[in-house]
């Protein structure tokens, strides 16, 4: 089996999961990285859980114990492991050891770092398949509408501005007023909706998606599990976890993949290049 294969059947059986289990099923997804190079003590105490959970979760999927499941992740030791995983893991270390305190300058390298470790991972990690669904459903569709509230709010933002370049209607849901599921009885079937967040997941965004999904709407998630509520329902999910420095996570991977998305977009639709108007009259205005 591989690490792929196994993480699809844990998204496939998550639902039915006890809470524990489900644990111990986000940390493999998270830590897939690095969890051949970790011990079962390790495991459970990062998920708060007892040995014997994480030797339940094993056999659950098919395994004999801990150690077989394991193998899984140390047969795919050979690829490099993501540098935004051992980034977090020195930044932590740092933190840890009580070492002096960073100047402002210092502080400034760390964050920018860690941005560009969650640009390679991504980079590394991306689906490529996963995508290119994603650009054929909104190549195909009349109106897209995006959802993103908190941390999320500005890339459905960049979005919202993005796609306005397309003939395609578009809809930016703010949430604003309370309104955002009044907004949600202008959704029609064939629609497509964009919904961005990551643990632990705004509820209103989870609820715009669902409710939009109910009406017939195709969801194309962006989110950072395959577990979380976004990408259970949606019918493409496209999985990115930027890093976080001093407990400070980054838009950076997650804007990254917001704007190849719409790039990519451009690309198949063929879009002209249309300059703005004050970009125009600075043209007329110099040649005059």
């Amino acid at each position: 089996m591989t690490v792929d294969l196994l993480l699809k059947r844990i998204s496939d059986d998550y639902e039915s999961l006890s809470r524990q289990l489900k644990l111990i099923g986000r940390y493999v997804e998270q830590h897939r990285d690095h969890l051949g190079l970790e011990g079962i003590q390790d495991v459970a105490a990062h998920c708060g859980v007892q040995p014997s959970a994480v030797v339940r979760f094993a056999k659950h999927f098919g395994f004999t114990g801990f150690t077989e499941l394991q193998r899984v992740f140390r047969d795919g030791l050979s690829q490099q492991i993501a540098p935004g995983r051992n980034y977090s893991a020195r930044i932590r270390d740092v933190i840890e050891s009580g070492a002096p305190n960073l100047n402002a300058a210092q502080i400034a390298h760390e964050f920018l770092g860690g941005s560009l470790a969650g640009m390679q991972e991504l980079q590394n990690t991306l689906d490529e398949a996963a995508f290119g669904q994603a650009v054929d459903l909104l190549a195909e569709t009349q109106a897209v509408w995006i959802a993103g509230s908190r941390r999320s709010f500005p890339v459905a933002v960049y979005l919202d501005y993005a796609l306005q370049h397309t003939d395609k209607r578009i809809g930016l849901v703010t949430a604003m007023g309370s309104m955002h599921e009044g907004q949600m009885r202008s959704v029609r079937a064939g629609d497509v909706i964009i919904a961005i967040s990551f643990a632990p997941y705004a509820e209103e965004t989870v609820t715009v998606a669902q409710q939009a999904v109910q009406r017939g709407a195709r969801l194309v998630a962006i989110t950072d599990s395959r577990m979380s509520p976004l990408a259970r329902d949606a019918q493409v999910a496209l999985i990115v976890q930027d890093s976080a420095t001093f407990g400070f996570r980054s838009l950076t991977a997650t804007m990254g993949l917001a704007q190849s998305l719409f790039i990519a977009l451009a690309y198949r639709l063929e879009l002209p290049y249309r300059p703005t108007q004050a970009a125009t009259r600075a043209g007329y205005a110099s040649s005059t």
